[in-house]
């Protein structure tokens, strides 16, 4: 590789290195004048031009200006917005890097923690599956802006295709574009919720102005025309607005329907939750009595249910009450005891985990600390941990494993294709 001249900081230059290998947020990394340079959208192999800016001790962030000449891991992007589109880091990466590397997620969190256990191979998801998306409008002087941030961001990314949504939610696009612009003020902005159920799209608008009647008219004829199941309305005040309720926003968790709150948790695609389910139902084996942790509206405990009795603890009342009514019609309100409680700040005590012969838990990103700690007291045989976080994971898995656990497996599932969030089903035994 060619040297450098020593960088000074902040002088923006432009260098030119070869990558050498990934780092954990996707960029790849090269090394200049005993410097470790990190550049986005560069894969192991390439050969960049990338302009610098301050160091970080002997790390230094470049920005990526021009592929020089590609290396055998790089691929072209399939998505005409990767770059500037802040949803995708690493379309770029050729098939077994990229398995490698989002695998490696999972590996080194666990490493840095300490674990040792198996860790399996990637379960994959393919393209265009996600049915949840969270996007962001803005109508400015030349009409609405719809899509993701940019990286690191507040800009929009006008979409137009997305490689990674379901294709009923990219056709949605233009007609939500052109409705918008009839109901946002001008410079106005919104939060939007799409998510795709078996009985048709649920959208949840959040903004700050209020609606009049003929803005109101005006979305049902949009649910309406696009076939809507429901389209509601959160405006400054929280309140939900059920602009237009059409169906009952329905899905199905192990052949059971369940009617899921406007905007409620589901797993990002139905490919990612039938592997999740399936690995949790591997985890738990024989298990008689179950304890399922963050239970959402039910994605494992109704399935559980069918050859165990459940306990299915959540904070969210909507999806409490959407289980309970689940599961009562679906013949099992006698297998699952659904309850509201807030398990972070009332997690299950140790003497309240007596007699449970396994527990799953799938807390939010940030993990379950409280609830691992009351875990890891306990006398549970059986921990199944499910997360969509591998740093948070092994600090919770750290906690269980100084409690007497061990890990005995652990499978990456990648249900976010080509970004660095990662799904995880991890199995702990005493």
């Amino acid at each position: 590789m060619r040297r450098t001249k020593a960088a000074t900081p902040g002088s923006r230059r432009e260098i030119e290195l070869v990558i050498e290998r990934l780092g954990g947020g996707g960029d790849g990394v090269g090394t200049a004048e005993d410097h470790r340079i990190y550049v986005p959208y560069a894969a192991p192999g390439d050969r960049v031009r990338a302009r610098l800016g301050r160091p970080d001790g002997q790390v230094w962030r470049g920005e990526f200006v021009e592929l020089v000449e590609a290396g055998p891991n790089h691929r072209d992007p399939p998505c005409p917005h990767f770059g500037p589109c802040g949803g995708c880091q690493v379309q770029h990466l050729a098939a077994p890097v990229y398995t490698e590397w989002k695998r490696g997620l999972l590996v080194n969190a666990l490493s840095r923690q300490g674990i040792e256990g198996e860790v399996g191979a990637l379960v994959e998801t393919p393209p265009r599956s996600r049915r949840r998306a969270s996007l962001a409008a803005r109508r400015g002087g030349s009409g609405v802006f719809l899509g993701f941030n940019e990286a690191g961001s507040s800009r929009i990314i006008d979409l137009t295709d997305c490689v990674v949504l379901r294709p009923e939610i990219t056709a949605l696009l233009p007609p939500l574009r052109a409705v918008l612009a009839g109901i946002l003020p001008q410079n106005g902005g919104a939060d939007l919720t799409v998510t795709l159920l078996e009985d048709g799209i649920d959208l949840v608008v959040v903004a700050d102005n209020k609606l009049d009647l003929a803005m109101r008219e005006r979305l049902a004829e949009f649910a309406v025309a696009q076939d809507l199941a429901r389209l509601s309305w959160r405006g400054a005040d929280g309140f939900n607005d059920p602009v237009a309720h059409r169906r009952s926003g329905m899905i199905r968790f192990d052949g059971i329907p369940v009617t899921i709150p406007p905007g409620g948790f589901l797993q990002a695609s139905a490919e990612g939750e039938a592997a999740l389910t399936g690995l949790v139902r591997d985890g738990v084996g024989a298990a008689k009595k179950i304890a399922d942790l963050f239970c959402g509206a039910g994605t494992f405990a109704l399935p559980l249910a069918g050859g165990a009795q459940v306990t299915a603890i959540d904070g969210e009342a909507a999806a409490i009450d959407a289980l309970a009514t689940a599961a009562g019609r679906g013949g099992r309100g006698e297998r699952i005891a659904a309850q509201r409680r807030d398990l972070f700040r009332q997690p299950l005590t140790a003497v309240e985990l007596k007699g449970f012969d396994a527990v799953v838990f799938d807390p939010p990103r940030a993990g379950a600390r409280d609830q691992a700690e009351a875990l890891a007291a306990s006398a549970v045989p059986l921990v199944v941990a499910v997360s969509c976080n591998p740093s948070s994971l092994a600090r919770d898995a750290r906690i269980l494993v100084d409690g007497g656990y061990r890990l005995e497996r652990a499978t990456p599932v990648d249900q976010f294709l080509w970004s660095t969030h990662l799904e995880a089903v991890a199995v702990f035994r005493r």
